[in-house]
């Protein structure tokens, strides 16, 4: 079947997280159910191209826990949570536990990755590529560290690693739910109340916090969504 690498492109603007997470299984299972019913076609009909979906979004402050993470992690009781007016959330994406919020660029890709290529690691790298190239965009060496997940300020010599995105996919049926959370200007001392995707030795930080100023969200989603469309070779529906 032909690749079809067209992707509907949504800014959602503040959303709940709950009500994001609803929507992107919605347009998974709408796009799982197209696959399975081109299984049943006979070798005479045309199969349905599969759609894809990317959704940037902000959420008020959250917190995700991973399938992988543990529950330690997260250091608020429900009172705790109350006084921050942060939810709390068990999801089924991979990774530990993370937060999101206000000030925070997130992405969710909905990819059918038969249109582009199956493989996970190289999805996730692509991904990684994306931030690297926004952040360069303000003036910040941005990269990986060997064995951790996400993108890194300080991540040659680690004198003072910094993480700038957090990153946690699911896919199946090689489609692809949740994505990337960019540190843009957000409230950094959210991330105090949790062990940081189970790293307790590393901080994190935004893009406001390196350059010393306010990034302005719409650009910075222009930029992203610009990295991507190039690294993924991919046209905006």
């Amino acid at each position: 079947m032909e690749q079809h690498k067209k992707v509907k492109f949504q800014s959602l603007g503040v959303i709940d997280y709950q009500e994001a997470w609803d929507y992107q299984e919605k347009l998974h299972a709408e796009i799982v159910e197209i696959k399975l019913q081109n299984r049943k076609i006979s070798p005479e009909e045309t199969p349905r191209a599969t759609p894809n979906y990317l959704l940037f979004c902000q959420h008020p402050h959250v917190y995700t826990l991973g399938k992988s993470g543990k529950p330690e992690h997260l250091l608020l009781d429900d009172e705790g949570l109350e006084k921050y007016h942060a939810q709390y959330f068990k999801i089924n994406r991979g990774g530990d536990i993370t937060y999101h919020g206000y000030g925070q660029l997130v992405g969710y890709p909905i990819f059918d990755l038969e249109n582009f290529f199956t493989d996970i690691h190289r999805y996730m790298r692509f991904m990684e590529e994306a931030v690297i190239r926004t952040c360069a965009d303000y003036g910040i060496e941005a990269g990986r560290i060997d064995g951790l997940t996400g993108v890194w300020i300080d991540f040659v010599e680690q004198k003072n690693p910094r993480k700038i995105c957090a990153m946690g996919v699911k896919a199946s049926r090689w489609v692809t739910m949740h994505g990337f959370a960019l540190n843009v200007n957000t409230d950094l001392s959210y991330f105090s109340h949790i062990v940081p995707c189970g790293i307790d030795d590393k901080a994190v930080t935004s893009i406001s916090l390196e350059v010393g100023r306010e990034i302005e969200m719409a650009e910075v989603e222009s930029r992203m969504l610009g990295h991507l469309k190039d690294i993924f070779e991919f046209e905006v529906a």
